[in-house]
């Protein structure tokens, strides 16, 4: 008996066949061998087709050139850190800073036990231990302080062992001036972002703060002059910075694949109550246990005691920034690391309240128009909270459109100067793609929940490095904390998240005002 025959006859007593054998017998079959020997060349040749064209580009189908680990070093000496606002977001970031509650370990333990394919549990705990201590808390709602300093205590952590509890403040000055943290991550509302971040600036104290940066463009210049020139290490929470997809679009733009792009559009839509910021309010929370006279202390206007907005606060422009600083400002932000644009010359918004007719504010249906002629291009924006259909961030050029969403898809086009002769040859087709990129895709059906869904369609939620998950947010703040120790420019420093907060601001003073408006550079301000 042969060697093949061997190898055949023992996958069959074993139970299980080999990728070799189940070809093998199907080509054996008349009907199924036929198709199958066609099914195989036809891969074949779209892969030497596409190995060609990749190989003229100068592209590669691998991932961009980062390293290998998300970690090139081991961290340095301890950081003292601080958390203020401790909401939905400020419990991801503590999380991915290496400090989740209890409640989140029991609930990610339960959930990995009763679906092996939930890997949350599994990808935090993976996470490099970032040498940090969770030393102080701000809240100013009671029950979320104190899920915070729980959280400081937790042993099931990356790398593992239990930490002194942290300590509480009622106010963030306090926190700032206790001499406790050398950070802070910032994830108040909106409204609190530039005060918090500009005193901490001024006691020495490192700031990772969350998008929109701030709630007016007033505040963005006052931040701007604060942070630019400074020691003190600024981030702006963009996570989708370290997306591999979005590395590997800055690539395929860099090497002219798509020819001149003149438009860009990003969608965001959600049909759901909590993509609508219509989210849960605690049955124990009242008067009692929070802060109202400190929250609404920084607010653009005053209001009686409101669960609704304390806890759904982004449905309120007192607050917060609309559809424009909270979902547009995440396609700004990855567009403007693809293409570096900056601040656009001049925005057109419209919109309106279509559908969630709650007391809200702030528009559920939002358009903007950002212009760029000295760039060639526009850049649109559009959102529903009442439709789900999300179709991607697209880079149309004249030789191909970008589509990213997560993955990533280059298909050329039909009129392309560029391709003509590989069109006309049937080597390329605008029907297919001549470049796909899915980063890990293997890990893909790891994403367990409508929520982790949007957030990974974005590349906001999961990355992968060397082919491993870890979390973008995580990731952004070890780059954060890496600065800090060892100098360098975090990726969304002040002047990115500037050029972000401005032209958020630009959107939103259009929509109000329902005007075109424009940036004056020299005055810096928007009129």
């Amino acid at each position: 008996m042969s060697p093949e025959e061997q190898r055949n006859e023992q996958d069959q007593e074993e139970g299980r066949w080999s990728r070799r054998s189940v070809l093998k017998a199907l080509v054996s079959v008349p009907v199924f061998g036929g198709f199958l020997a066609a099914y195989l060349d036809k891969r074949a040749l779209e892969r030497a087709r596409r190995q060609a064209v990749l190989q003229e580009l100068g592209v590669s189908e691998t991932g961009p050139a980062v390293i290998e680990d998300f970690m090139s070093r081991p961290p340095g000496e301890r950081i003292r850190l601080g958390i203020i606002g401790y909401g939905y977001e400020g419990e991801a970031l503590t999380r991915f800073a290496g400090f989740a509650s209890p409640e989140w370990v029991e609930d990610a333990t339960r959930r990995q036990r009763e679906d092996p394919a939930d890997k949350d549990l599994e990808t935090y705990l993976a996470q490099n231990d970032l040498n940090v201590a969770l030393t102080a808390v701000c809240d100013l709602y009671g029950p979320r302080a104190e899920k915070a300093v729980a959280a400081s205590t937790v042993d099931v952590r990356p790398g593992g062992g239990s930490q002194s509890p942290a300590k509480r403040y009622d106010r963030y000055t306090d926190l700032l001036e206790s001499g406790d943290v050398d950070a802070v991550i910032i994830a108040t509302p909106d409204h609190w972002h530039a005060p918090i971040s500009i005193d901490a600036e001024a006691a020495g104290v490192h700031v990772y703060c969350e998008k929109c940066m701030t709630r007016t463009a007033e505040e963005a210049v006052a931040m701007l002059q604060a942070f630019r020139g400074s020691d003190v290490v600024f981030q702006l929470g963009h996570q989708n910075r370290q997306s591999e997809s979005h590395m590997k679009a800055r690539e395929i733009v860099s090497a002219e694949i798509l020819g001149p792009i003149t438009l860009i559009e990003g969608t965001t839509n959600r049909n759901t109550p909590w993509g609508a910021w219509v989210w849960d309010i605690p049955e124990e929370a009242g008067p009692g246990n929070i802060d109202w006279a400190q929250f609404q202390e920084n607010a653009g206007g005053t209001s009686p005691f409101s669960l609704e907005r304390y806890f759904r606060w982004r449905c309120w422009y007192d607050y917060g920034t609309g559809l424009a600083g909270d979902l547009m400002s995440h396609e700004y932000d990855a567009v403007n690391m693809v293409l570096g644009l900056g601040i656009p010359e001049s925005v057109v918004a419209s919109g309106g309240i279509y559908y969630f007719k709650d007391g809200r504010d702030v528009p559920d249906v939002f358009q903007a128009v950002c212009e760029y002629p000295e760039r060639g291009l526009t850049f649109m924006y559009s959102a529903t909270l009442a439709n789900g259909n999300y179709r991607g961030l697209q880079f149309m050029g004249h030789d191909g459109t970008m589509r990213l969403a997560g993955s990533l898809d280059v298909v050329p086009d039909n009129d392309s100067t560029r391709y003509d002769e590989k069109l006309e040859q049937g080597i390329i087709s605008p029907d297919r793609p001549m470049f796909t990129y899915r980063p890990g895709f293997k890990g893909i059906d790891a994403v367990t929940s409508a929520t982790a869904e949007y957030f990974a369609s974005r590349g906001l939620l999961y990355t992968y490095r060397g082919g491993r998950r870890v979390s973008a947010y995580h990731l952004h703040i070890a780059e954060w904390l890496d600065v800090i120790r060892n100098g360098g420019t975090p990726s969304c420093d002040i002047e990115a998240g500037f050029e972000e907060a401005i032209t958020c601001h630009m959107a939103t003073q259009s929509f109000l005002e329902g005007r075109k408006v424009e940036w004056d550079p020299v005055r810096m301000q928007i009129v």
